[in-house]
């Protein structure tokens, strides 16, 4: 019997954990179904043998899902669905909030960052202090490389690289910002971390999720049966971290090995505030 199914919710994912019994009958599996209705038992979004399961590739609009859990045992039988569960996913704030400054589109695709799609052995000789782009002024195809190498990376120098994304806010007023890093994939093993500044003043150290290794070579996350995984990381930049005037936005990997990004962008979340940042 399926207990305690729950869902913590992200950008364009939903992850369901709940408990059971393993081995009263013996489990062969546990099969889970979502749907958009409450009176649907929906369709098949994965096995697993685990009390765990992502219901992933949501997009970066809120949705609600309705979720039931099936144990299967070793002879097939399969119990009744558990208690439905509702559940949203969260809304980015590329879609909810203003730009104020972007680099690349947030497509799931890679290929209009420099160097994209698999031009990384390059990146030492273009960029051996890492980008310094200024945005309005910078190109994304000659500026931001798609990869960021880390300390893992022999191929980038064994070392720490930072990206840096300076842009102008003219507006002291709002509370804050939200930084969206999208990225198309990231190392399976190693991905390591990123860490967030704004002018000096550190805002985040996130960890990254672990993706496919395969965002290095290929940069295209649209692609039926694409192997890429991948991640999102949107982040509030307090106010008091800005100033009127230029801001510098640092993202350092001082440990692990790449991520490949999709696209960057500072956003105002206060849809109220009318003013144009162009």
């Amino acid at each position: 019997m399926i207990r305690q199914l729950a869902a913590t919710p992200g950008i364009g994912w939903i992850d369901l954990t709940w408990e059971a019994d393993s081995y009263h009958p013996l489990v062969d599996h546990f099969a889970v179904y979502a749907s958009d209705s409450p009176y649907s038992r929906g369709e098949l979004i994965g096995k697993t043998v685990y009390t765990r399961l992502r219901h992933d590739n949501l997009g970066p609009r809120g949705r609600t899902w309705y979720y039931r859990v099936v144990t299967v045992d070793a002879a097939g039988d399969r119990s009744l669905p558990s208690p439905v569960l509702r559940a949203s996913s969260l809304t980015s704030v590329t879609v909810s909030g203003r730009p104020v400054a972007v680099i690349g589109d947030f497509d799931r695709k890679s290929l209009e960052l420099a160097l994209a799609p698999n031009g990384y052995q390059q990146y030492s000789t273009r960029f051996p202090n890492g980008p310094d782009y200024a945005f309005g002024v910078s190109s994304p195809s000659a500026d931001w490389p798609y990869l960021h190498p880390g300390p893992a990376d022999k191929w980038a120098g064994s070392k720490a690289h930072t990206f840096r994304f300076r842009f102008r806010f003219p507006l002291p007023s709002v509370r804050n910002l939200v930084l969206a890093v999208w990225m198309i994939d990231s190392h399976a093993t190693t991905p390591g971390r990123l860490e967030v500044s704004c002018n000096g003043t550190s805002v985040a150290d996130v960890a990254l999720e672990r993706g496919a290794t395969k965002g290095s070579t290929t940069g295209d996350a649209t692609v039926p049966g694409s192997p890429l995984r991948p991640s999102i990381v949107e982040l509030p930049i307090p106010g008091s971290a800005l100033r009127v005037g230029e801001n510098v936005i640092t993202l350092g990997k001082a440990s692990g090995s790449w991520h490949a990004y999709d696209a960057v962008g500072v956003f105002d979340p206060n849809t109220d505030n009318k003013r144009s940042f162009s």
